[in-house]
């Protein structure tokens, strides 16, 4: 069988195709540096996201209570208006003076309420600042980064373009429906659709292979001999 047999060139396109395949494995393999830039950017997004909508929450209440603060002191302005016009003895006086009271104590109620949530406020604010800060620090060194694995991912790209048109080149030359089942076979068996007979079994399963499967292998012709047990293509490439 001679290196120009469709079989060989067959295999020979295997070869490129897992070349391939391991160069597009090692565009995934971003640096650690990159990792972790990228993974401190989510975390610092989520503490964002989560401090922010946590101060939503606080300048609703704020608002909220303000909005009832407000109410209530203009109740106690009316009340003691109402109080000056309409108070004329000691008994209206009293009513007047016990809603009077009410409301403020209500009002003083409220004043202690918004104490503690414009603290909150003021501390969810600054923490927000910080977090916006870190983001922004952070941002020169992960684009930085990026752009370096961008460099990284297009010259793994670059070294297979050879390869991507060697194979095309190659593929286009055999027959169609043999590409097609070596790619299907390829795809369900691991990457491999061509396996090499080596001391009588087929290095894909490791299954011994009857005579006659061997023999019938080594004419190299097409369609090609498949393994009966694990279903790729056999070749032998110890024969000249």
């Amino acid at each position: 069988m001679s290196d120009t047999s469709p079989l060989r060139r067959l295999h020979r396109v295997q070869e490129l195709d897992l070349n391939l395949d391991r160069l597009r494995d090692e565009e995934g393999n971003i640096s650690t540096e990159l990792r972790d830039a990228r993974a401190e950017q989510e975390r610092l997004n989520n503490a964002l996201e989560d401090t922010e909508i946590t101060l939503e929450g606080v300048e609703k209440n704020i608002r909220r209570t303000e909005l009832d603060l407000s109410s209530i002191r203009e109740q106690v302005g009316r009340a003691r208006e109402e109080q000056e016009k309409n108070a004329f003895d000691a008994r209206a006086q009293s009513q007047y003076g016990s809603r009077i009271q009410m409301l403020s104590e209500r009002a003083d109620e409220l004043e202690e309420d918004l104490a503690p949530l414009r603290e909150q406020q003021q501390a969810l604010q600054a923490r927000a600042a910080d977090l916006r800060g870190q983001h922004r620090a952070l941002r020169p060194t992960l684009g930085t980064l990026e752009e370096q694995d961008e460099t990284r991912v297009q010259g793994l790209r670059d070294q297979g373009e050879a390869d991507r048109q060697e194979r095309a080149q190659l593929a286009g030359n055999l027959d169609a429906r043999t590409i097609r089942e070596y790619d299907m076979i390829r795809r369900a068996k691991k990457g491999l659709g061509v396996v090499e007979i080596k001391a009588g079994r087929c290095s894909g399963c490791n299954v011994n292979l009857p005579v006659n499967v061997q023999q019938k292998a080594a004419q190299g012709k097409l369609p090609p001999v498949k393994c009966p047990s694990c279903g790729r293509f056999l070749i032998r490439l110890d024969l000249a």
